[in-house]
This record gives C-alpha cells, sequence and structure tokens, in this order.
C-alpha cells in the first residue's frame, strides 16, 4: 500500500467503502458484505456507507485474537469475574474448565476444580484435564490446584470459596474456580447461588466459571436464561460449530 493511502486513513473519521477497500486488499462486495452480517459497523450517509475508523481498528483488533480456545478466554476474561458457560456436551464442558483453568496458571492463580453432580470420578475427570492441556499432577504438587467437593445448599459455593480465600493467608493469589451443573438442579437455589456467588467475585476479586450441558439449558424458560445471564458478567456458549463471547451490561442510568 502506498503511503498516502496509510495517512488518508489514520486521518480521516469516517470512511468509505472504497477506502476500506484499498486498505485491506479486498473488494469492496467484501466490505458490503461485513457491513450487512454485522461485523464491521457502519452507518448511512446519503446514498454512501461510512464506516469510523474507530470501528475498523476494533474489527481488526478482533481479527488478531488468538485462534486457541485458551488464547480467546485470556483476551475475555478479566478479574474479578463471574462467567456463564454453556457447553454442547461433556467432551467441550471439559475442554472448557481445561482452558480457563489455563488462564488461571498463566495468571499465577490458585485453581480450583469443583466435582459435584459429575458421572466421573475424580480420577477420571483429572485425565480429562490433563488430557486437555492442564498439568494437574504438577500443580498439584506446586500447591496450585485443588479438587472441592460442590455443595448444593444456597451458600455452599460461596463458604467453600471464602473457606479458600481464608486459607491463603495473605497470600496474593487470585482463587480461579469452575463449577458445573451437568444434570438439573433446583433452579431457584441455583440462581439465588449465583447471585451470592457474584457479590462474592466483586467483594473478594475472584475469577467463577459455572459451566452447564446445552441440554440443560434447553429446559429453562426464556425467563430462566435471561435471570442467568444477568447473574454473571459474561457469558460463554460453546459447540462444536463455534464459540461465542458475551459480555453482560449494567443497565444505563
Amino acid at each position: 500500500m502506498r503511503d498516502v493511502d496509510r495517512v488518508s486513513i489514520t486521518q480521516k473519521e469516517l470512511l468509505g467503502v472504497e477506502d476500506v477497500s484499498g486498505y485491506l486488499g479486498v473488494g469492496p462486495v467484501t466490505v458490503y458484505r461485513w457491513c450487512r452480517e454485522g461485523h464491521l459497523p457502519c452507518l448511512k450517509v446519503g446514498k454512501s456507507w461510512r464506516i469510523r475508523r474507530e470501528a475498523l481498528e476494533d474489527f481488526l483488533k478482533r481479527g488478531e485474537r488468538p485462534v486457541t480456545l485458551t488464547g480467546q478466554l485470556r483476551s475475555f476474561l478479566t478479574v474479578p469475574d463471574n462467567v456463564l458457560a454453556v457447553a454442547q456436551n461433556h467432551k467441550l464442558l471439559h475442554r472448557l474448565d481445561a482452558a480457563f483453568l489455563r488462564v488461571g496458571e498463566a495468571r499465577g492463580g490458585l485453581l480450583v476444580k469443583s466435582r459435584g453432580d459429575e458421572s466421573i470420578s475424580e480420577a477420571e475427570l483429572r485425565a480429562e484435564l490433563e488430557r486437555n492441556g492442564l498439568a494437574v499432577g504438577r500443580l498439584e504438587e506446586e500447591g496450585g490446584f485443588r479438587f472441592v467437593r460442590d455443595h448444593d445448599t444456597l451458600d455452599g459455593r460461596v463458604e467453600a470459596l471464602r473457606e479458600l480465600d481464608a486459607e491463603q493467608d495473605g497470600m496474593s493469589r487470585t482463587i480461579w474456580a469452575t463449577f458445573d451443573w451437568t444434570e438439573q438442579v433446583d433452579l431457584e437455589t441455583a440462581l439465588r447461588q449465583q447471585e451470592a456467588l457474584m457479590e462474592m467475585v466483586d467483594e473478594r476479586h475472584l475469577v467463577v466459571k459455572t459451566g452447564v450441558l446445552e441440554r440443560v439449558v434447553d429446559e429453562w424458560s426464556s425467563g430462566t436464561l435471561r435471570r442467568a445471564q444477568v447473574a454473571h458478567s459474561g457469558v460463554i456458549w460453546l459447540s462444536e460449530t463455534g464459540l461465542v463471547l458475551s459480555r453482560v451490561s449494567p443497565p444505563p442510568e
């Protein structure tokens, strides 16, 4: 690309389709398609489409995200955080667990895998995490990984995390905990539990992921699903066909 083209792009606030086409080296039809499909935000000025320079920069940054599941979660997760993760099947749920915990490991956290209603043993869970790239044995030896038994009482998860947090005894490690629902649960208790978790996450700067199988969510009403989503700061959907990451925004004042 000529230097004059780069200068033209960086100095303009509103770009035409031809500007973006020439800058990226793609045809105008491709740019129009990105706009129509919502991938590249644009606006109509008269009879022409215009793209804000900031929108183009965001679009390019999204394209630079790592292609691995761990890499994408690394870009998505924050501290503190309390996310709901919906997986199509057990295999993908275990992949999510491992990827989430690998992000926590990279950030020096204390990793916690809760055992709840899974039908497989702790040894099988350990093997699944190892197969998906988490060095469970080494992390256990170093004191960086814990299996804990899930509690289905209203305050069970909060109390378990409080105990782990107290055991830190002044250490600066952030707790990265993953809980899973693989069977139907009492929804009222579960949602109240998640709302209590959100308060603790914010208070103690924890990172918590609650995974649930797609077939479980399919039996929820739309109202229940909305309530579950807003009880978390973000939502992850993982299926055999793709990954969707979204953030729950606070209501406007």
